[in-house]
């Protein structure tokens, strides 16, 4: 069904690879093929409670494919863009959490990709950039502001050069960093304590946090409130407090 993603499920979690050799470069068909993806998680990966997104190969993902730059004029460059935010809206909006696991380099539309997941895992060595004013383009400044503030922002924009994940970690935006050979166990682990909690809770918690992100004090917590209720008709929410409160390991249902 997909030329560029190879996915499984086990035990809740969802593993997912972009596989598009050599670099997993994104072209317009494996733009596409993400969309359609996690557009509809619920049919190809129904049980996953978590995701852990990562690729094949020696890179996570190398940025968009180049040749497509070569050929975009104004008159068929707003569907391109159009193609390209739509599938890091869809893995932004996936309805459980996603986790990029993060090697070798996540550059361009590889960093806002990374940048789109919940959270991010990265090996020892991997190399995050924005070379977009190095071919004549402008996007993923935007995304990386997720992960570091704006003054590194605007100097990996503006320079375009690759960055050790080293000097990002300390900004917070990446959960863990670990040996290479590590790096999809702890990306697993991390998912697994995340996977532990009702499935219903967790959509209802990743549909909080994106609504909340760009809200103020005020409307942001009203908006969890709301959200409450909403889930205090749930068997899930009453499960998860009864066993709380009488010390034993819930049993969810999804409901």
């Amino acid at each position: 069904m997909f030329e560029s993603i190879e996915f499984r499920t086990e035990d809740g979690i969802g593993t997912v690879w972009l596989n598009r050799p050599p670099v997993n470069a994104v072209d317009s068909t494996m733009y596409v093929e993400i969309k359609t993806f996690f557009d509809e998680i619920d049919i190809h990966l129904p049980d996953a409670r978590v995701i852990v997104l990562a690729g094949r190969g020696k890179h996570f993902c190398g940025g968009n494919d180049l040749a497509e730059f070569q050929t975009m004029t104004p008159d068929n460059a707003g569907e391109r863009m159009r193609l390209v935010r739509e599938s890091f809206w869809a893995i932004y909006d996936c309805p459980v959490p996603v986790i990029a696991a993060v090697h070798g380099v996540a550059v361009g539309t590889g960093l806002a990709i990374a940048a789109s997941c919940d959270l991010i895992v990265a090996a020892e060595g991997a190399r995050f950039a924005l070379p977009e004013v190095n071919v004549g383009v402008m996007g993923g400044a935007k995304h990386l502001s997720r992960l570091v503030p704006q003054g590194m922002v605007r100097r990996m924009h503006l320079q375009g050069d690759l960055v050790d994940v080293a000097e990002i970690a300390p900004f917070g935006g990446i959960a863990e960093v670990v040996p290479p050979e590590q790096l999809m166990d702890a990306a697993h682990r991390l998912a697994a304590s995340i996977a532990r909690h009702s499935p219903a809770v967790l959509r209802f918690a990743k549909r909080s946090l994106n609504t909340i992100e760009h809200m103020d004090l005020k409307q942001g917590y009203e908006s969890e409130q709301r959200l409450t209720v909403e889930l205090s008709g749930y068997e899930d929410a009453k499960e998860a407090v009864n066993a709380f409160v009488e010390r034993r390991p819930p049993v969810y249902t999804g409901r």
